[in-house]
């Protein structure tokens, strides 16, 4: 499972192509899915059903012998321990690919995809970009190379599998 982690504009989608292609892996790409459902609006309790969807398919691919990638920034370190857990209870490896872009160079190119093809993307302010920098947990070293081990969850919950249920529900609320 390869985990595409970055903040919008960070080239994910691009980076999430290339590996569907040179590793033969299905590509779930979050922002087409809430695009094609949801159209201009971007509802976030949409955004987390289809992610948790995408999450859904990608564990049982990986069941089935096939590689994944999931490209939908995985801002959080729990996103991420989860998504590491569900993975290894699979029996599959996951590696990170983390974009770290400087936000004068994010806010560059959300400029010019908005401009270029704005039927993709949603508009992006000044201001969701730096909150939604100001809540990207930028993983640790081990974290991005694996040797560091899954964080127990959350205290809230008993299992990891708990914490992607209330995290990615499996419809709207």
């Amino acid at each position: 499972m390869f985990l595409v982690v970055g903040l919008p504009g960070a080239g994910k989608t691009t980076v999430a192509r290339r590996l569907e292609t040179e590793r033969r892996a299905l590509r779930l790409t979050k922002d087409e899915w809430v695009k094609a459902l949801a159209g201009p609006e971007h509802p976030e309790a949409v955004s987390d059903v289809v992610e948790g969807r995408l999450v859904d398919l990608a564990l049982r691919v990986l069941a089935l012998g096939v590689d994944v990638v999931l490209d939908f920034g995985l801002w959080s370190r729990d996103e991420r321990s989860a998504l590491r857990d569900a993975a290894a209870e699979a029996g599959a490896a996951v590696e990170l690919r983390v974009l770290d872009v400087p936000l004068p160079e994010l806010r560059a190119r959300l400029d010019r995809r908005q401009a270029q093809t704005p039927e993709t993307t949603w508009p992006v302010s000044d201001a969701d970009l730096a909150a939604w920098a100001a809540r990207y947990e930028v993983p640790a070293p081990g974290e991005r190379d694996g040797t560091e081990p899954v964080d127990d969850p959350p205290p809230a919950f008993e299992t990891w599998a708990d914490w992607r249920r209330h995290r990615w529900p499996p419809a709207l609320r």
